[in-house]
């Protein structure tokens, strides 16, 4: 049923441990319903191969980010294994107002931050099918140095911690499976 489910306009939460496909079920997501926009972060780190600025992130200096910030740009900002992630106000209130739904891969701290400003969003946290498997993920991306992985590790560790503050939970152990599950949500809850 893509495109006939998220039409009202909302605020969806997706969070969960880096590994769990987060990224990959929102751009599929926005990919199959063109009323669901997934939200570009601005991010501090540096690109990974192949990735575009304004598509995969806003690619900003440390300066720009603080800019941004100080002129209350973002809806929220966190810092994640060693660099600063944030979600950019405007092109949310834009999709908002024109009846999209708009996605935000975000960590846990972030999600707080946007809870505090929009308290009716959806919240999902995406959980991989055990802490092994996550590991498995993340060692087998070769993306991040070891140090980064063990930060990445830790992390994730306190993400899990936080899972029961959402209202919704979805086991990411196959794919296809669990982004049927959150469009479900979000066309559930946008109904």
């Amino acid at each position: 049923m893509p495109g006939s489910g998220a039409t009202k306009g909302g605020l969806v939460v997706i969070s969960g441990p880096s590994g769990t496909g987060k990224t990959t079920i929102c751009k599929r997501l926005a990919r199959m319903d063109p009323n669901i926009e997934f939200s570009v972060s601005a991010t501090t780190r540096p690109s990974r191969p192949g990735e575009v600025d304004g598509k995969d992130y806003h690619f900003l200096t440390r300066e720009e980010f603080a800019s941004r910030i100080q002129r209350g740009e973002l809806v929220e900002h966190a810092e994640y294994a060693g660099e600063l992630y944030g979600t950019l106000k405007e092109p949310l209130e834009r999709a908002i107002a024109a009846g999209r739904t708009m996605i935000l891969d975000i960590d846990t701290q972030g999600a707080q931050q946007v809870l505090a400003a929009y308290p009716d969003a959806v919240t999902i946290f995406l959980e991989p099918p055990s802490f092994e498997e996550l590991l498995r993920r993340l060692h087998g991306r070769n993306t991040d140095s070891p140090d980064k992985q063990q930060r990445r590790i830790q992390i994730a560790r306190r993400e899990m911690a936080r899972r029961m503050d959402y209202r919704h939970r979805v086991v990411n152990d196959n794919l296809d499976k669990a982004v049927c599950q959150v469009y479900s949500i979000i066309t559930g809850t946008r109904r």
